[in-house]
């Protein structure tokens, strides 16, 4: 995401901080229905002064998630690189990323259910990440000589990780299903999908 979500308009970034780890604090209370109000008030300043330090509601909104998908991208990413063989890359990857939006499940909510509705640039910013997450995944699939074909590779990236998102928003939604099933099922999907778009022998 852009740096300085909102034009900080030079505003104390150590203030900054403060207001965002009290909207982190209210929202992992309140979830996606906390109030702009509130977040103000356990930071110990009025909304007028909230909003001066990110512009606007969606500015704060964009700051919130550049601080809570950019390192859930780059844990995702992490153990998309580490090297191991297919199962055990997949295990991780799923599992790195369910488990993070499970711990941050208000946060999680918050960005994807209202932010994204009543913001479109957070929307897009969003979108645009995961769209690079495919594309990232796709050159992986060639580079690896799993999937030498360009298109066939992109369209099973961008399957994949529609995939693993959509599985991990039905799970959200369904906490008594144990998180060893989903991740061993989703990650037998994952690989299924993969050894079923490669070349033979290639998987």
């Amino acid at each position: 995401m852009a740096a300085d979500p909102g034009g900080g308009r030079g505003r104390n970034p150590e203030r900054r901080r403060a207001i965002l780890d009290a909207a982190d604090r209210i929202i992992q209370r309140d979830g996606p229905e906390a109030a702009m109000a509130t977040i103000a008030v356990e930071a110990g300043i009025s909304k007028p002064i909230l909003y001066r330090h990110f512009g606007d509601k969606s500015g704060l909104y964009r700051a919130l998630a550049q601080r809570h998908v950019d390192p859930l991208m780059e844990r995702v990413r992490a153990e998309l690189h580490n090297g191991t063989d297919l199962w055990s890359r997949t295990r991780a990857t799923v599992g790195a990323y369910l488990g993070m939006i499970r711990a941050n499940l208000n946060l999680y909510r918050f960005l994807i259910d209202r932010a994204t509705a009543e913001d479109p640039q957070t929307r897009g910013d969003l979108g645009m990440m995961v769209r690079r997450l495919g594309e990232e995944l796709a050159q992986v699939f060639v580079d690896e000589g799993r999937i030498p074909n360009p298109v066939g590779a992109q369209i099973t990236a961008h399957a994949v990780v529609g995939m693993v998102q959509a599985a991990g928003e039905w799970w959200l939604d369904h906490p008594e299903v144990a998180a060893e099933t989903v991740i061993n099922d989703l990650t037998r999907s994952v690989v299924g999908a993969i050894s079923g778009a490669a070349p033979q022998g290639t998987a």
